[in-house]
Formats: structure tokens, sequence, C-alpha cells
């Protein structure tokens, strides 16, 4: 049973998220004002009926419903409302510092053009006391092609995006996939993450460092199944952007008891606590902190472990990095 100090803790605590699909915080009374808004109609009849669909058994059947809910995105404004109404839950659970995935592929190929996507969101991002930054996400099973155009179309918009990264369907879809995509946004200067070692097999998250030189691995859960490479991420200090709800709505573990959360840390490794898609998998980042710490032997040395690590794994300037740092230094002395 989590404490009540603890709990406290973990929701006052500053933190940053870092692995946060800005679509998949579309919630089902958004989808369905949007869908008003817009004249789209929707194969549900209720915020309810929309609600007790999201019943996944696995990465592919939660994506279905992904891009269904993401047809009813179609101007400006929407993603604007979108992005606020996620930054706003993110202020309240404490998030100093966000870097928000957007998925442009799935707006274009509806006929949303990629300026009303990327201005909707970085729009919101201006207007939010949080600070927040955009990763643009090629989705694995389109082509390598399809990424490299999306990374083009991108170009007018660079001051807006400080990375990429991947995401979709892992499963027959590796890194080196998109090693020309990659080698591309590298020499445009952008920061490099992939999805990897969800679904797909430790391999995935080797050819993720090996062939796209990423710089921090989302997921990466799967690591634990090769000691070699749990060394080397120890070695590297190479963040792992972990989702704990997620993983047990995907049944990456059954339940929250197996995860491997407390594992990966008790190795070294510099993982740090993330909502994904928060809409769809039943909680924003503190209740992904209070899940784990409720299930699992964690405790405020492990709590503050999750802080430092989300702020030093973030792609911030030196300075605000440094500030964040001593801001949770001075929260967790203050707590002692």
């Amino acid at each position: 049973m989590l404490n009540e100090p603890l709990r406290r803790m973990l929701q006052a605590m500053p933190k940053a998220e870092l692995h946060i699909h800005i679509e998949g915080s579309l919630e089902p009374e958004l989808i369905f004002e949007f869908a008003q808004r817009n004249g789209v109609s929707l194969p549900y009849a209720s915020v309810e009926a929309l609600r007790q669909a999201y019943a996944f058994t696995d990465l592919q059947s939660f994506l279905d419903i992904y891009y269904a809910g993401a047809s009813v995105l179609l101007t400006e404004q929407d993603f604007y409302d979108m992005t606020a109404a996620y930054l706003a839950r993110a202020g309240a659970d404490n998030v100093r510092h966000t870097e928000i995935f957007f998925d442009p592929q799935t707006h274009t190929a509806r006929g949303v053009p990629f300026e009303t996507v990327v201005n909707g969101i970085w729009r919101a991002c201006q207007d939010s006391p949080v600070s927040a930054s955009l990763i643009m996400c090629f989705l694995r099973h389109l082509s390598e092609d399809d990424a490299l155009a999306t990374l083009e179309q991108a170009l007018p918009y660079r001051e807006k995006i400080i990375g990429v990264g991947l995401d979709s369907s892992e499963l027959g879809h590796p890194p080196e996939k998109f090693a020309r995509a990659f080698e591309r946004a590298r020499a445009l200067g952008l920061h490099l993450v992939a999805h990897a070692g969800e679904e797909g097999p430790p391999s995935y998250i080797e050819s993720a460092l090996d062939v796209l030189h990423v710089e921090r691995i989302d997921h990466g859960v799967r690591c634990l199944d090769d000691p070699a490479l749990v060394q080397r991420l120890a070695r590297e200090r190479m963040a792992l952007t972990v989702c704990p709800l997620s993983n047990i709505k995907l049944r990456v573990f059954d339940v929250m008891g197996s995860h491997s959360l407390r594992t990966l840390l008790d190795a070294g490794l510099a993982a740090t606590v993330n909502s994904d898609d928060p809409a769809y998998f039943g909680g924003y980042v503190n209740d992904n902190y209070l899940a784990a710490f409720e299930a699992l032997p964690l405790d405020a040395s492990h709590a503050r472990q999750l802080a430092v690590n989300s702020f030093e794994a973030a792609f911030l300037a030196p300075a605000q990095k440094r500030a964040f740092l001593d801001e949770v230094e001075r929260f967790f002395a203050a707590a002692a």
C-alpha cells in the first residue's frame, strides 16, 4: 500500500515527461467535441461507448482505434485545443518540461496540411507555462521514402521541432528500415529518439543505437532479455522512456507487480516514467508514478532518481537543465 507522504511526494515533485504522443492525449470528450465541430461521424454512439472500446490486446489493436480517434483533428484550432488540454494536465502533475511527440503522417494522409498540425501544437506550447518542445515521429509501418518526404515537409518549420522519433507498429519494422531518414535528420541537427524494445526484441534497441544513432530509447523494457545490452545501456547512460500503464494495457507485462521498472533502476539504467498515450492507457504521468509505486518496492530514493533522470535525459540547454535539477534537489531536501 502506498503511504500518504510518498503519494504526495510523487504528485508534487518536479518532473519532465519525455514520452507523450499528443494524439494519444485526446480524451473521448474532446473526440466527440471535435467531431461535432467538424461534422465528422463516429462509429460510437457516446463518450461511454468509445471508452468501452479501449480494450486492447496488443499494440496493433490499440493503434487501430488510435488512428480512428485522430480522424476528428482537422483544423489548427483542434490541434491547439488538444495540446492545451494535455499541457494543463501536465502542469497539474507538476511537469516542468515535456517533449511532445506528434505524428504528421497520420494527418497529412487525410489531407490535413503539415502547417495546420505543427502550428496548432506549437502555438499551444508557447501559450503554456510548462516548458514544451516538439519531436516529430515517423510512422514505422509506412515506407522510409514516406518518412523522408515528411522530413522535407518539416523543413520550413525546423525552428519549431527539436528532434525526430520512430513510432507505430514495432514488430516487423526494425529501426534500420529508417537509416537514411535518421541520417538526414542528424545532418539537420535534430535530436534522435526511437521506440525500441517494447514488443520488438533487444536487437531492435541495438540497431536503434548503432544504425540510427539515437540519443534516447523509447520504452526499451525488453533490454533485460540481453544482459550485455543492459550493461551497455548503463555504461552509456542511455535513457529509457518507460511507460508503466501503457505496458500493462498493451500486455507487455501482465500486471504492474511484474513490471521491470525497479529492476531497470537496480541495474543502473537511466529509466524515466512517462504516460505514452494517457487518454487510452488510463492515466497521465502522475497516475503512472502512483501505479508503479503502489505495486513495486519503490521508495523516496527511487522517486528522486526518476525525477533526476527525467531532466538529465531531456533535450534542454545546460543552464535550463541545471535550473530544473536544482529545483529537484531543493524539493527532496525540503521533503527529507
